[in-house]
């Protein structure tokens, strides 16, 4: 009789390389937020963000191609133009502008309302999924975290400018889950490297018009050294690093595990904005923190269920696909995080 072999223990299934990947995706993609409030509190919000991903996604699409990766077809690069549109110009372009007033760990909670906002359209606005009354109770969790972080009293609890920030990058979160929706159906290239590249180029190319249009380059700005090594850790740890330990991750590990950074980044973000920049932390946001990343993960939990059975994303090698939500859920970022095809650096 045949004996099932044990399952080695899970120390000697990680190795040095696979710690470094995963605190590249949790810490790096975590501490991004910080640098993104350290940039646009000291230079021009759009002009930092058009740089950022111009540069990072110049180097990738340029590096895929020297190792032989084809060049995108004009129906891919028309695709290509609509995801870095919603994917980077809006969701960036709004989330660099709103980090100017909204502290970073706040921020990094209400990017965790992408895969919310995902779910939101598929079930409630495309009707890709079935409605499910423990999804709703799920988002009505994660949203009601939101407002208690949001309001203190019937106010604002970031001051005087209200809450029209909060609702800038929720704004920018919903336009990201729509491009993880619409990647299923848009014609893109096979390589990771390549559509990663494009995207970014693309959606960076486009910041920096919208900030020659608004008046950010009259006259060119001066960029404080602070600022500008906020961007450069921007581009190189949180673009470039950070979506290389993704992919490799990808190629080695369960999607679901490596999608587990979601879960760290807002915890990390919210620990550096309070020991690094003096943010403050109350009760208040801490709870609401907790039912967001709580009502995530139950909305994965349901719409997810199986992917969380072992399935891959869509990238991956073995073929294999996973839902949009979980899509949203596993790039979330910022942080130089990924899209719904895992090519999205946040």
């Amino acid at each position: 009789m045949a004996q099932t072999p044990l399952r080695k223990p899970i120390w000697k299934r990680f190795n040095f390389q696979t710690i470094l990947a995963f605190f590249a995706i949790y810490v790096i993609w975590g501490s991004t937020f910080l640098a993104i409030r350290t940039a646009v509190l000291l230079a021009p919000p759009w002009f930092c963000a058009g740089v950022r991903f111009f540069v990072a996604g110049t180097v990738l699409f340029v590096f895929a191609l020297m190792r032989g990766m084809r060049w995108p077809s004009l129906r891919e690069w028309r695709s290509l133009g609509i995801i870095g549109m919603l994917m980077f110009s809006m969701t960036y372009g709004a989330l660099f502008w709103g980090e100017q007033y909204v502290p970073s760990g706040i921020t990094s909670v209400l990017e965790a309302t992408l895969p919310l906002m995902t779910v939101l359209l598929e079930v409630f606005v495309l009707r890709q999924q079935k409605f499910r009354w423990r999804v709703l109770l799920a988002l009505t969790v994660g949203f009601c975290g939101v407002t208690m972080m949001v309001f203190k009293g019937g106010h604002s609890s970031f001051g005087g400018f209200g809450v029209f920030p909060c609702l800038v990058i929720l704004g920018g979160s919903a336009s990201w889950s729509l491009g993880a929706v619409l990647t299923r159906s848009l014609a893109l290239p096979k390589s990771r490297l390549v559509t990663a590249g494009a995207e970014m180029m693309l959606g960076g190319g486009t910041l920096l018009m919208l900030s020659l249009a608004s008046g950010e380059l009259r006259p060119f700005p001066v960029i404080p050294p602070k600022a500008a090594f906020a961007l450069v850790y921007l581009i190189v740890a949180g673009s470039l690093v950070g979506f290389t330990a993704f992919v490799w991750l990808l190629e080695r590990m369960p999607a679901s595990r490596v999608a587990s950074h979601a879960f760290v980044n807002p915890i990390v973000a919210i620990a550096l904005g309070y020991f690094v920049a003096s943010e403050e932390i109350t009760l208040r946001t801490l709870l609401g923190a907790a039912l967001v990343v709580g009502s995530v993960v139950l909305t994965m939990r349901d719409t997810g269920s199986t992917v969380l059975k072992g399935r891959r994303d869509s990238g991956d090698p073995r073929g294999n696909r996973r839902s949009p939500a979980w899509s949203a859920f596993c790039q979330l970022l910022s942080k130089g995080n990924q899209p719904a095809n895992s090519s999205h650096p946040r």
